[in-house]
């Protein structure tokens, strides 16, 4: 799944792999605060308390943009609940969360007028983490179509954090 994100990024020591975690989201709003609620305990079992406020933005806007944009309003029946997934993995020296969706189609960063109440997600995205990008990805084993021949594609949205700076400000 994260082959893209790999590639362009400094070579991963499979040593330094700390941990992943992963959780399905239901297609519905109250999910963004149930994403909110296991990125608090993903970062409390790995020591990351401090990067809380971070990730905690970031996984909300993201999963707020899969839920909003990513999902039609009558998800056909090929498409298994819940077809939003969240992602954490952690590496010594950074952190990725990653939301797939079922759409393929490309996040956009839109402009918001001033006085709008929405449309500034992938804005904040980029101003709080590192880096952030998507790839296309093709469903995990499990997770096909009612046509066998054809799986379901969607996409991975993901933003980077790099932890090495919380070590030096310790």
């Amino acid at each position: 799944m994260l082959e893209p994100l790999r590639q362009g990024l400094p070579p991963t020591d499979p040593s330094g792999v700390a941990g992943s975690a992963s959780c399905a989201l239901p297609a519905r709003y109250e999910a963004v605060g149930g994403a909110r609620q296991f990125t608090r305990s993903t970062l409390e079992r790995w020591e990351l308390s401090d990067r809380f406020d971070d990730v905690a933005l970031v996984v909300s806007e993201l999963v707020t943009n899969a839920l909003r944009h990513a999902l039609p309003s009558d998800p056909p029946r090929e498409f298994q609940d819940p077809p939003v997934r969240l992602h954490l993995m952690r590496w010594s020296s950074r952190l990725v969360c990653a939301v797939r969706d079922p759409s393929r189609e490309s996040p956009v960063a839109g402009e918001a007028a001033d006085s709008a109440e929405s449309g500034r997600g992938l804005f904040l995205v980029e101003c709080v983490s590192d880096s952030w990008g998507w790839h296309p990805s093709p469903a995990p084993a499990g997770e096909l179509s009612s046509a066998p021949s054809k799986p379901v594609y969607g996409k991975v949205v993901w933003a980077l954090f790099r932890l090495s700076d919380c070590a030096k400000n310790e």
